[in-house]
């Protein structure tokens, strides 16, 4: 077996399988080293005649990834024009679908914003009954631009992604497995094996063979490029006025993004309730 390091990516490659722990501390959040280490995991991947499967899992016993970081997110500036391309993260994860290797997302925490959209990007996800996700950005004056909204839709409905989206409430993992959001929930204790008995399959094909079904089953579904351009655009469109500066702020100030606040949905859902001034 050999072991790579991309940042907050390390992945051991066995036997045509790249298992890829993601360890980001202290909050498990998507930023620019996080999007920075996986444009570096997936360039080698693709060079890599090896690997077949990459699998994705958390360091962190709470989170597989928190969401974006609205620090972050905060302190950028909006384009003095439209973008004419999507944007460096929406760009990166939807890598994962194109890569001609298969992609599984497992996980048994909680994913919420960004953290969710790196999910959805994956070709499979194989959750525990611990898996909470959700995408909150509507409530802080935003939008999910990471290919949220995109993936969604073509899992689970127009309907029911607009009612994840809009409403921002989270959703468990056996509503998750019910609408599509992932393939399926297995007990903590099955879930390594189930994931790996997968992977070892798919591994075991060729992978020229993976990357013409992965095509084939996408041209299936219609281009999602334009789509990924629009959804980039129309975050800009939001953050452009500026009216996300303050709720973010009293997200941030109601103790959003601290581990203790996120943990419980309950406490993360009034968090949420406060930012929006809603009794």
């Amino acid at each position: 077996m050999s072991e790579q390091s991309f940042g907050p990516f390390t992945m051991t490659v066995d036997n045509g399988i790249g298992w890829v722990m993601i360890d980001h501390p202290p909050k498990q959040l998507v930023d620019g080293a996080l999007i920075g280490g996986l444009i570096g995991l997936l360039n080698a991947v693709e060079a890599d005649e090896q690997v077949q499967v990459l699998v994705f899992e958390s360091a962190d016993p709470d989170f597989f990834l928190m969401h974006g970081d609205v620090e972050q997110i905060l302190a950028m500036e909006a384009p003095a024009e439209v973008p004419a391309e999507p944007n460096v993260a929406a760009a990166t994860f939807d890598r994962c679908r194109t890569i001609g290797v298969a992609t599984i997302g497992m996980i048994d925490g909680i994913a919420r914003g960004g953290g969710s959209e790196f999910l959805l990007s994956l070709d499979m996800r194989f959750a525990g009954p611990r898996t909470v996700l959700g995408q909150p950005e509507v409530a802080m004056g935003i939008i999910p631009g990471a290919t949220g909204t995109q993936r969604l839709a073509r899992l689970v409905g127009r309907s029911r992604a607009l009612e994840i989206v809009l409403s921002g409430n989270d959703v468990t993992a056996e509503e998750a497995a019910a609408i599509g959001y992932v393939n399926r929930v297995l007990p903590s204790d099955e879930l390594r094996a189930h994931t790996t008995q997968v992977a070892r399959r798919i591994a075991a094909s060729p992978r020229l063979s993976i990357a013409k079904a992965k095509q084939a089953v996408d041209a299936a579904l219609g281009p999602v490029e334009p789509g990924i351009l629009t959804e980039t655009q129309a975050m800009m469109a939001c953050s452009a006025t500026g009216q996300h500066v303050p709720l973010m702020q009293r997200f941030l100030d109601a103790g959003g993004q601290t581990r203790e606040v996120e943990r419980d949905a309950s406490t993360m859902a009034a968090v949420v309730d406060q930012m929006l001034e809603l009794d």
